[in-house]
């Protein structure tokens, strides 16, 4: 985990029990699981660069997470100052996918983790949004 470090979130210690609420909650949502299972080999999402913005909770997790089953690169933000379930956002960190939400941040906090969703390292540009809101827009 120390060399990944396009992420920032309230305190990443928290992704261990992210990750255990994640594999409850991939159990409970079957639809997903079944996409992962019947597209992941061909890769139908290959080359979407998809910038998030949506509640940052453990059932957005299981979404991004088979986003990138099915091929597709990812950066995330939250759409809500309050919503964030830190210890989902702590477990994407972990996982090394880009995620920039906590719970309790600040508007000034909320736009700058919104312009790091949209433009990423090395020139990485969405060519996808997923946004409940409109705040990537």
């Amino acid at each position: 985990m120390t060399d990944f470090t396009d992420y920032k979130v309230k305190d990443i210690s928290g992704a261990g029990w992210g990750r255990r609420e994640i594999e409850i909650a991939e159990t409970e949502m079957p639809g997903l699981m079944a996409l992962r299972e019947e597209f992941g080999k061909s890769q139908p999402l290959k080359g979407a660069r998809i910038a998030g913005c949506l509640h940052m909770t453990i059932q957005t997790a299981v979404l991004m997470e088979t986003l990138i089953a099915l091929g597709a690169e990812v950066r995330w933000s939250s759409c809500n100052i309050f919503s964030t379930q830190d210890h989902a956002a702590a477990a994407m960190a972990a996982a090394k996918i880009p995620v920039f939400a906590w719970k309790g941040m600040s508007e000034e906090e909320f736009n700058w983790c919104i312009r790091e969703t949209i433009v990423g390292p090395n020139g990485w540009r969405p060519n996808m949004i997923l946004d409940d809101g409109g705040d990537l827009t």
